[in-house]
Formats: C-alpha cells, sequence, structure tokens
C-alpha cells in the first residue's frame, strides 16, 4: 500500500534500490522500533500487514482494497498470531514473510518492466547479497559473519588481543567502535576483526569510518546512527542495551 505511487523502475540498480529502502524500513520495525511495531499489530484489530516504503519508513496497515492490488500484498493478519506466540518466534515468522514479499515486489517490477534473464539474474544476485530480514531479526546473519572470519584465525585472534589492549587503554569507549580518524594505525586490524560484522538494525557491514556500539544483553553490534548514539554519549554509557533487549525487559 504505497498510497498511489506512481513506478518507474526501468533498471535493475532502480529496482535494487527501491528493495533495499522496502528492507530497510522492515527492519527497523522488527528491531529498532520493535516496541512500537508490537504495540501496532494489535490482535483485537483486522487482517494487518507489515509495509516497508523505498523511502525506510514502515507502516502496521489493513491491506489494499482494490483487486488486484498494485503491487503484490505481503502476509495479511500478522497481528493476529502476536500473543499466541513466544515473540521472538512471532518476529522471526514476520521476517520470514517480509522476505518474501519483498521478492515478490522485486520480480514483479522485474516481469513488468521487462528485465530479461540476465537482468533477472544480476537483480537476484544483488539482494543475495544481503542478508535476509530473517537472519537479522534472529541473529543469524552475525552468526555466518563469525563463521566467515574464523577461516583467519590467526589475524583474527592478533586483531582481537589488540582491540583487548585498545579498549584498557580507552576505557571510555569498552563496547563501541570509534571512526578510523580516532585510532589511527589500527584501521586495517579493525577491519580484519569487525569487516563481515553486521548492523542488528539496518543489516548493513561495519566500516572504520562510522562509529559502532555493541549490546550488552544480546552482544550485536549497531550503528551508532541507527539506535541514535554518539561517541559522546556513549562515554556516560556504562551498560548499553538496544532497542529490542531494553523492551524485552520492559514489558511484563
Amino acid at each position: 500500500m504505497d498510497g498511489g505511487t506512481q513506478y518507474n523502475l526501468r533498471t535493475v540498480e532502480e529496482v535494487f534500490r527501491d528493495f533495499k529502502g522496502r528492507r530497510a524500513g522492515m527492519i527497523k520495525a522488527l528491531t529498532t522500533d520493535v516496541a512500537e511495531f508490537y504495540e501496532q499489530c494489535d490482535p483485537e484489530k483486522e487482517n494487518l500487514c507489515l509495509y516497508g516504503f523505498p523511502n525506510e519508513h514502515w507502516e502496521v496497515n489493513l491491506p489494499a482494497e482494490e483487486v488486484p492490488p498494485e503491487l503484490p500484498e505481503p502476509a495479511l493478519g500478522i497481528n493476529f498470531a502476536r500473543d499466541g506466540m513466544q515473540e521472538k518466534d512471532w518476529l522471526s515468522l514476520v521476517a520470514v514473510h517480509s522476505d518474501a514479499w519483498l521478492l515478490a515486489v522485486a520480480f514483479y517490477f522485474g516481469a513488468r518492466f521487462g528485465f530479461d534473464k540476465a537482468d533477472r539474474k544480476r537483480l537476484f544476485s544483488m539482494i543475495n547479497d544481503l542478508p535476509t530480514i530473517f537472519e537479522i531479526v534472529t541473529g543469524s546473519a552475525k552468526k555466518q559473519a563469525k563463521e566467515k572470519s574464523s577461516v583467519s584465525n590467526h589475524s583474527s585472534n592478533k586483531s582481537k588481543s589488540s582491540a583487548k589492549a585498545r579498549g584498557s587503554e580507552s576505557a571510555k569507549y569498552p563496547k563501541s567502535m570509534q571512526p578510523k580518524d580516532e585510532e589511527e594505525g589500527l584501521d586495517e586490524e579493525d577491519e580484519e576483526e569487525h569487516g563481515e560484522t553486521l548492523c542488528g538494525a539496518c543489516g548493513e557491514n561495519y566500516a572504520s569510518d562510522e562509529f559502532w556500539i555493541c549490546c550488552d544483553i544480546c552482544e550485536k553490534w549497531f550503528h551508532g546512527k541507527c539506535v541514535k548514539i554518539t561517541s559522546a554519549m556513549a562515554e556516560h554509557i556504562k551498560q548499553y542495551k538496544c532497542p529490542s533487549c531494553s523492551n524485552k525487559r520492559a514489558r511484563p
């Protein structure tokens, strides 16, 4: 339900950009905005769907009334299962259906605008390089990244030793990765250790020129900008809890 938006996605890159924007919005709903998402999925309401938009926003709403709809519709009635399942299982279920919907929308555009076999293959390859929403929500993306990085144990262990030494020298950043201009000389080792790390909110890879912070509860890493934490704010945080973990502890 995109409010009558006119689509003119003529290239693989444009469709992929649309996919990434919608995906980012849905990831926010299921991670950093999970408390708000949970509240909006009231089982007492009618069939509700989770929509992601190209501008990285999300919305819980009723399905489109037009038949057939302009775009493929996401899974109906996600709110009905909310109170009948463990929260993490419910969020995982919504994540799986969200992945399926994103693929359906992307390949709908591919068919509508006449992508040939090579274009469809390239589009899928670009999509497949990103972790799925399910992998991000369940934490399996982080696990896969760890398995990849374990291939080079020696260099990884060396990097970890350096990181620990750095942590003891700079106690004000015990659980954060600072931008590279504040830690010159360690960029290569930092990239080796964290290059496969994915943000628990947006799913993007670690970059040494960005501030990151780690949740002390679930141990997921996040872009500071994704969880609205700056390096200055991190100086005063003794134990950081990400929005998802904070919400779980607050909910009875």
